[in-house]
C-alpha cells in the first residue's frame, strides 16, 4: 500500500500507552498498533527508500538488566543507514514526528578522521560553518562528547567543541502539524536527510 500519512489514532495511542504502559493495554490493543502505527510508519520507510533500507525497531523494551523500564517504547522508530554509514532515523510518538540524519556514533577510525578534518584550517572552518549554518534550525548532537580535550589537541583549539563530540548528526522535531496525517509527510521527512534541499 502506498504511503497516506500518520494517522491520529498513532498518536492517540502513544497518549494512551504512556497513561498505561502495561500488558494488559497492549494486549487490548494490538490491533491499533499495528493498523494505526506500525503499518503506516512501514509504508513511510518504503517512501524513505533512498535513505534506507529502514529497520523497524521493536516496540518492546528490553528490561532484563534495566530496574523500572516500561515494557513498552513510547515511539516507534525505524533507522536506515546510505552509502558511507551515514545514519537516518525518525519515530512517532504522542508528540508527532522527530527525524534525525547523521554519525550519532562514529567508529574510532571515522573519528579520528573526523577529528582530523576539523583540526585542519580549510577544512575545519568549513565544518563549522556548515554545523553552524545547520544549527540555526537543527538540534545538533551525538552519543556522547569528551568532557575534555582529545589526546593531542590543544586546550584552546579553535573548534574543540566539535573535537569534543564522538558524533555528528542533526535533528529535527516536527511535531504534529495537519500535513503529519497525509502523504506530504514523506517529502518533509526527507527534507531533514538532505537539509541543502529546503
Amino acid at each position: 500500500m502506498a504511503f497516506t500519512g500518520i494517522p491520529p489514532a498513532a498518536l492517540d495511542f502513544y497518549v494512551r500507552l504512556e497513561a498505561d504502559n502495561s500488558k494488559a493495554f497492549w494486549e487490548a490493543n494490538k490491533a491499533v498498533y499495528r493498523d494505526a502505527v506500525k503499518a503506516p510508519v512501514q509504508e513511510l520507510c518504503e517512501e524513505l527508500a533512498d535513505f534506507g533500507p529502514f529497520h523497524l525497531f521493536r516496540p518492546y523494551n528490553d528490561v532484563r538488566f534495566a530496574k523500572n523500564r516500561p515494557p513498552y517504547k513510547t515511539q516507534q522508530g525505524a533507522y536506515g543507514e546510505g552509502e558511507g554509514g551515514a545514519g537516518f532515523y525518525f519515530h512517532i510518538s504522542r508528540e508527532g514526528l522527530m527525524a534525525a540524519a547523521g554519525y550519532y556514533s562514529m567508529m574510532r577510525d571515522q573519528l579520528e578522521r573526523f577529528r582530523a578534518a576539523v583540526d585542519a584550517t580549510k577544512t575545519g572552518e568549513q565544518i563549522a560553518g556548515i554545523v553552524a549554518g545547520l544549527a540555526k534550525r537543527y538540534r545538533i548532537g551525538a552519543i556522547d562528547e569528551l568532557k575534555t580535550v582529545p589526546k593531542g589537541y590543544p586546550k584552546d583549539h579553535p573548534r574543540i567543541d566539535l573535537l569534543r563530540r564522538k558524533g555528528l548528526m542533526m535533528s529535527l522535531d516536527f511535531g504534529a502539524p495537519k500535513w503529519l496525517h497525509t502523504k506530504h509527510a514523506a517529502p518533509s521527512c526527507a527534507r531533514c536527510g538532505a537539509p541543502q534541499n529546503r
